[in-house]
């Protein structure tokens, strides 16, 4: 049996009923590996396994043929500090290879920049085509910064193991409200939101509101108004269209182009929308993460806000507009060349391998996740899943961190990930010391001026 490490309970008895004549059972796997125990796989399957099957072979495949020696260092370095593991120690052939390179910018936004900067400028220097890379990281909801960044340069990305980010459900809901707040008369912005979070407003009804603004040429905003005079309308519907307008009516007559992502985290608090979503979830793990998708909408709106003071709703739905045809763009070249950097979370990588891998956001509270610390001081399947990144590169890992990261569009200071501070800084380009709280990288230096220095 192969992967072992990621069996379960019942698994784990099938096999053993399988095996109990004649004892005969090779299984093959990797404790290190073993990052899947959010879904019911049992590490202590294969921990154990010598002990309950006493005289059995073990033979340890420690010879890597993936990863440099300095990546295999890297990883050996990390994944020791679990306790409960068995003893071996990867090797390769092939050399040491290139330092890692470490990355410490500012914000997380900033953090999406220079990685893309960095990306860029190894295909240009190396002259590789764009799926030798891969940026991975701990949370699908990290993937928004590095897909508006891709998109910014035209980059062709495919998103593996999930929805772009901008075309996950609950962004497009949350885009919707902020669409409506900047034109109400927008349709399609107004449909989705009717009935979000659910308010008794159904399809028949919604279907008779669109029948009478036809008939009476008034804008579907309008008509919601008007739901009083409308026939064919229940008196519950009619009840909660109008309570619909009137909040709107009310949103819009308060909501102004400053300190516009603290209205938007108030309007989706007033709305009840993270209750919506774990009423409507089964899986309350999935229910977070969708909030966590609401919660980068405001951050990416924070971050728009900053960088253009006064702009208003309109100009960052713009702008949203304008990544979403660079986005098309880039998948018509994708598609045409089977050519694209790769986005994906550390679960989702494993088993694959890239020549140049980005493993991002390496910080307290990322990986290991809140969560995982919450649940285990000792954050062993979180190593692992460190361990599992880190050996995803072949020939050059670049880790990064930011210094600040936006929670709901407020700063929240971020500290350096204790998987960094067990890699030894000889390892690193220039051997600083991963854990200490580094200057960020200048983002202010022009990106043309380093390829003209190529």
């Amino acid at each position: 049996m192969d992967e072992y490490q990621d069996t379960n309970a019942g698994q784990y008895q099938l096999i053993a009923l399988l095996a109990r004549q004649h004892g005969n059972l090779c299984v093959v796997g990797d404790d290190d590996q073993a990052i899947y125990g959010w879904r019911g796989a049992d590490v202590a399957n294969i921990l154990n396994f010598s002990h309950e099957r006493r005289g059995c072979n073990v033979i340890k495949l420690e010879q890597n043929y993936r990863s440099t020696g300095t990546i295999l260092a890297a990883a050996n370095a990390v994944i020791r500090n679990n306790s409960m593991r068995s003893d071996k120690q990867l090797w390769t052939a092939s050399g040491s290879g290139e330092p890692i390179a470490l990355l410490v910018a500012d914000t997380d936004d900033d953090e999406a920049r220079l990685v893309v900067e960095q990306l860029q400028l190894a295909q240009y220097r190396n002259q590789r085509p764009w799926r030798d890379f891969a940026v991975l990281y701990r949370s699908n909801a990290q993937s928004r910064a590095y897909e508006e960044a891709l998109r910014m340069e035209g980059i062709p990305y495919i998103l593996v193991g999930g929805q772009k980010f901008f075309e996950r459900k609950e962004v497009k809901d949350a885009l919707s409200y902020l669409a409506v707040l900047a034109n109400p008369r927008d349709e399609a912005a107004l449909v989705r939101t009717i009935n979000f979070p659910r308010r008794g407003i159904g399809d028949t009804t919604l279907l008779r509101l669109q029948q009478w603004s036809l008939e009476h040429s008034a804008p579907l905003f309008d008509t919601l108004g008007k739901a009083a005079e409308i026939e064919g309308l229940s008196e519950a519907a009619r009840k909660a269209v109008t309570e619909f307008h009137s909040q709107i009516m009310q949103e819009l007559a308060s909501f102004s182009a400053t300190n516009m992502a603290a209205q938007a985290t108030a309007l989706f608090k007033r709305l009840g929308i993270n209750q919506e979503l774990y009423r409507t979830i089964d899986n309350p793990v999935q229910a977070r993460k969708r909030i966590e998708n609401i919660e980068q909408v405001i951050n990416a709106l924070a971050g728009f806000e900053e960088r253009n003071p006064g702009a208003g709703l309109a100009a960052f739905l713009e702008r949203i507009a304008l990544l979403e045809d660079n986005r098309r763009e880039s998948d018509d070249d994708g598609d045409k060349q089977q050519d694209a950097v790769t986005l994906m979370s550390l679960h989702a990588s494993k088993g694959l391998e890239f020549p140049q891998v980005f493993l991002v956001g390496l910080e307290e509270g990322l990986l290991p996740h809140h969560r995982s610390m919450d649940e285990d001081p000792e954050v062993a399947e979180e190593r692992r899943l460190c361990y599992v990144g880190i050996t995803r590169a072949r020939e050059q890992l670049t880790i990064s961190r930011c210094l600040r990261r936006r929670k709901y569009g407020t700063w929240e200071e971020r500290t350096a990930s204790r998987f960094l501070a067990e890699i030894p800084a000889e390892l690193f380009e220039g051997g600083a010391a991963a854990d200490e709280q580094a200057a960020p990288v200048d983002m202010g230096l022009d990106f043309f001026a380093r390829m003209q220095e190529l």
